[in-house]
């Protein structure tokens, strides 16, 4: 054995110990071969130097299978111990690329939602478009893999013709430039969730320990994933379950609540509480402003609560802007059975409720606040209406106890035949009226409403609540102290004016001294009343003197028969002021009243006495001579009629 054949043997295992190459080892191999042509070399020296190669392939492969173990092992305390799944996922593929010494590595998941694989996390990528590839689970490496469940391998990808081609992904592997590529599938209970893969820009073939690795590690990706899913489940099942908790407790506390606000009305209820607390208990339980109207859509009540800020029902009235759209919530209202929201103004949400007893509508309920009521509070608001109803209903009864008497007492006092004198006084001063004293007797007609409806409407309010009123015959009926007449008239006409539209007429009588007066007295102002029905009479109610004569003279006429003799007594002369926007009417008027005196009549009208004389003779070609008596009252006659139309148009 020569010294150069010592040396390479001596140097063996030197190389061993310090983990030399294996193109180290290949050329002590050729150094050793390049001997045996000597004959004083051993032959044995080559083999020396192979096994030596096969001992540094051994301690490679442990060491790779190390490796591999430690890498499984690392994965595995990552799945207990990293809670954010992309971060795992990416450790696991930095970790396979680092075991192989690969270029490139990318993990997909499958989208069954477009049927596709995409690329969740990648590391070594240069491309942008790498990281967000897609694939078909029927083309390319994912084709192959999700038939078969088994890890798939090809040293150049774009010239293996085993699998169907995406031209896309091609597209993105050319200008990533890779070449060799393996694919290992994460398997969770024998279904495929997703794909690892590793991938070198150049052609290489894997051994099936990095193969095995690889599986290995998609193993615990798809246990990650999975865990991720059912932890994913797990918290939204959680999280319901917290909701639904959440709403069970919501939905006590407002059954709580409810109960406790039916509570509160019904204790109010039943300790005899006032229409107006009633809604002040209403508008505080509800946070908002509570209006109660009548069926004429008249306030009868109204509450706001401490603090509410709202002004829309301060703007309510029967006939302002939005009275079309709560009339129409009512019908809702009637119909359904629930309460409807009518309109909104400035933030505001008006919900209305009709309030209705048997087939008899009462009212309604109007709830005016910000903010729309949870389920539970519009319950509250619609049982109250109940409640409201029930008050109302009450009161109704109490009303109708005392209106059937008022009305029992009027009928007795209109009737021919009255009771005994000292007990009718005695009834009527139950109801404040002496019938020692002088009294005054009012009869009104109303177009278009009841009677009967707008004696309750009065009766609801000073000073109509205070004196005996009823419907009696189709007329309403007042009786008061003489000492009141005027003020009763004076508040009547102003509300019949600011609620009817001047849509009435009546007439007022003298004061009479003693009760047994009454009858023929209503019965003068029933004709009264019709006379002035007849003569077109609207927004007035006069006196019984002023009507006296006509009554006698008018009342079996009819308006069409009137308007006859006016016309032939002054037709002309009203026709000739309406043409020529004159006054000679009026001036003959003034004339008449003034006992034919010009002075007079001039004073009364502030003007000059020449133009009086000038207007009564224009006035004598118009109406011919008017001098005689006869002549004379009837023009007067007809004079005073066209007065009174005049002053009700």
């Amino acid at each position: 054995m020569n010294q150069t054949a010592q040396h390479i043997i001596s140097d063996l295992i030197g190389l061993l110990h310090r983990d030399a190459s294996p193109e180290e080892f290949a050329v002590r191999l050729a150094q050793a071969e390049s001997l045996q042509a000597d004959p004083g070399t051993n032959a044995g020296t080559v083999e020396l130097v192979r096994m030596a190669m096969a001992i540094r392939n051994r301690l490679e492969s442990q060491q790779q299978n190390e490796q591999g173990m430690l890498a499984v092992v690392e994965s595995a305390k990552d799945l207990s111990s990293r809670l954010d799944l992309t971060e795992l996922l990416r450790a696991i593929v930095t970790r396979a690329r680092n075991l192989l010494g690969a270029q490139l590595t990318w993990l997909t998941v499958y989208d069954a939602e477009n049927d596709k694989f995409r690329v969740l996390v990648s590391d070594g990528a240069i491309s942008g478009s790498t990281t967000q590839m897609t694939v078909g689970r029927d083309l390319g490496v994912a084709g192959v893999v999700m038939t078969t469940r088994l890890p798939f391998s090809t040293a150049d990808y774009l010239q293996d013709k085993r699998f169907p081609h995406d031209s896309l992904l091609d597209d993105t592997f050319r200008g990533e430039g890779i070449e060799a590529l393996v694919g290992v599938p994460l398997l969770y209970d024998d279904e495929v969730t997703g794909l690892l893969f590793v991938a070198d820009r150049y052609h290489r073939t894997h051994t099936a320990l990095n193969i095995s690795i690889l599986s290995t590690l998609a193993t615990h990706a798809a246990v990650a994933i999975n865990n991720a899913k059912a932890f994913e489940r797990a918290n939204a099942a959680f999280q319901n379950a917290e909701l639904a908790r959440a709403q069970l407790e919501r939905h006590a506390r407002n059954v709580q609540s409810a109960a406790e606000a039916h509570e509160q009305l019904t204790s109010l209820l039943a300790k005899g509480a006032s229409l107006g607390t009633i809604c002040l208990s209403v508008a505080q339980l509800l946070g908002g402003s509570v209006i109660v109207i009548d069926e004429a859509s008249q306030v009868i009540s109204r509450a706001t609560a401490p603090g509410y800020t709202g002004t829309a029902a301060d703007g309510y009235a029967p006939h302002a802007a939005h009275s079309g759209a709560i009339r129409q919530a009512l019908r809702e209202s009637r119909l359904g059975g629930r309460s409807v929201i009518a309109y909104t103004q400035d933030g505001e949400l008006c919900r209305v409720i009709a309030v209705i007893a048997g087939n008899e509508v009462l009212g309604a309920v109007l709830l005016y606040r910000f903010d729309e009521l949870d389920e539970t509070a519009v319950r509250t608001f619609e049982r109250s209406s109940g409640i409201i109803g029930i008050v109302l209903l009450s009161q109704e009864r109490m009303e109708a106890t005392r209106n059937r008497d008022v009305s029992m007492l009027l009928r007795t006092l209109v009737s021919p035949r009255q009771d005994e004198p000292a007990l009718t006084s005695d009834r009527a001063e139950r109801f404040g009226l002496d019938l020692t004293q002088p009294i005054s007797l009012m009869l009104v007609e109303i177009d278009d409403l009841k009677p009967a409806f707008i004696a309750r409407r009065l009766r609801a309010h000073p000073p109509f609540s205070e004196i005996l009123l009823d419907e009696v015959d189709g007329a309403l009926v007042i009786v008061c102290g003489a000492t009141r007449a005027q003020d009763i008239l004076a508040e009547l006409t102003s509300r019949a004016e600011r609620e009817f539209g001047g849509k009435y007429r009546g007439v007022m009588s003298r004061p009479v001294k003693a009760a047994a007066e009454i009858p023929a007295l209503y019965g003068t102002l029933r004709r009264a009343l019709l006379v002035l029905g007849r003569i077109g009479i609207h927004g007035k109610i006069v006196a019984q003197d002023e009507l006296a004569l006509y009554s006698v003279l008018f009342e079996t006429y009819d308006q069409a028969s009137l308007k006859t003799f006016l016309n032939a007594s002054i037709g002309e002369l009203i026709a000739h002021d309406q043409r020529r926007g004159a006054d000679l009417t009026n001036t003959l008027l003034s004339y008449f009243d003034s006992n034919q005196n010009a002075t007079t009549t001039a004073a009364r009208l502030g003007i000059h006495v020449n133009t009086v004389r000038q207007r009564l003779a224009a006035i004598e070609e118009l109406l011919g001579y008017w001098g005689s008596p006869n002549r004379a009252l009837e023009i007067h006659v007809a004079l005073r009629l066209w007065s009174l139309s005049m002053r009700g148009a």
